[in-house]
C-alpha cells in the first residue's frame, strides 16, 4: 500500500437472513473484485465451494465463461477504485442453487491506518448459514429444527450438521479477522518506524 492508497469501508448483509447476518470489512482501492469475492468469502464464514456474481448497476462481474455466459465481465480486471465510490452498493450472489443474496454498500472511503494490516474485518453480527443448507428457507428450518428435539426434521438436521448445536447470533469479529490475514496486503509503516 501507498500513501495514495484508499480504504473501502464496506457492509456486507446477507438478504432475508433472519437473524441478521452483516459484516462490515476495510478493503483496499486497489483490490479487484475478484479479491473482494474472497473478502466476502471469507468474512462471511462460507467455503469457497460454489460459483458466485456480482451485479454493479446492471454490469455483472464474475468468472468469465463464454460458453456459459458472455455477459459476465472479468472481475479480475476491474479494482474498487476504478468502479465504486461512498454510498454505492453492489449486489454479490452465492451458490446459483442455494441463491445467497449479499448487498454490499460502501459506507465510506478513508486513508489506510499506519501499521494497520488491510482487508479487516471491522465489525458484524450473526453467524453465517452452513453451505447447503437450502438458501434462506432452508436456513430457517435447520434453525428451528435443531433447536427443537420434537421436530420432525431434528434426527435428520442432527446427523447432517454433526451436532444439535448452532447458534445463529453467534459472531466472533477476532476469528473473523484472522481469517482474511491470508490476504494482507503490506501496513504502511507505523508513524517514527
Amino acid at each position: 500500500m501507498t500513501a495514495q492508497t484508499k480504504i473501502f469501508r464496506i457492509e456486507i448483509v446477507l438478504a432475508d437472513a433472519d437473524p441478521v447476518v452483516r459484516r462490515v470489512v476495510e478493503v483496499p482501492g486497489e483490490a479487484s473484485l475478484a479479491v473482494l469475492h474472497e473478502v466476502v468469502q471469507d468474512a462471511m464464514g462460507w467455503e469457497h465451494a460454489h460459483l458466485h456474481e456480482f451485479d454493479v448497476d446492471g454490469a455483472r462481474f464474475g468468472l468469465p465463461d463464454p460458453e456459459w455466459d458472455a455477459a459476465v465481465a472479468d472481475e479480475s480486471k476491474v479494482t474498487l477504485s476504478g468502479l465504486l465510490e461512498t454510498g454505492d452498493q453492489v449486489n454479490y450472489w452465492y451458490d446459483f442453487g442455494d441463491d445467497w443474496h449479499h448487498r454490499l454498500v460502501v459506507e465510506e472511503v478513508t486513508a489506510p491506518e499506519a501499521g494497520v494490516r488491510y482487508p479487516r474485518c471491522v465489525a458484524g453480527q450473526g453467524a453465517c448459514p452452513p453451505e447447503d443448507v437450502g438458501g434462506v428457507f432452508g436456513f430457517e428450518e435447520f434453525v428451528e429444527a435443531l433447536a427443537d428435539p420434537a421436530h420432525p426434521e431434528h434426527a435428520d438436521r442432527v446427523e447432517w450438521w454433526g451436532s444439535d448445536r448452532f447458534d445463529p447470533h453467534r459472531f466472533d469479529l477476532d476469528s473473523t479477522d484472522r481469517a482474511l490475514e491470508r490476504l494482507a496486503w503490506t501496513p504502511l509503516p507505523a508513524a517514527g518506524a
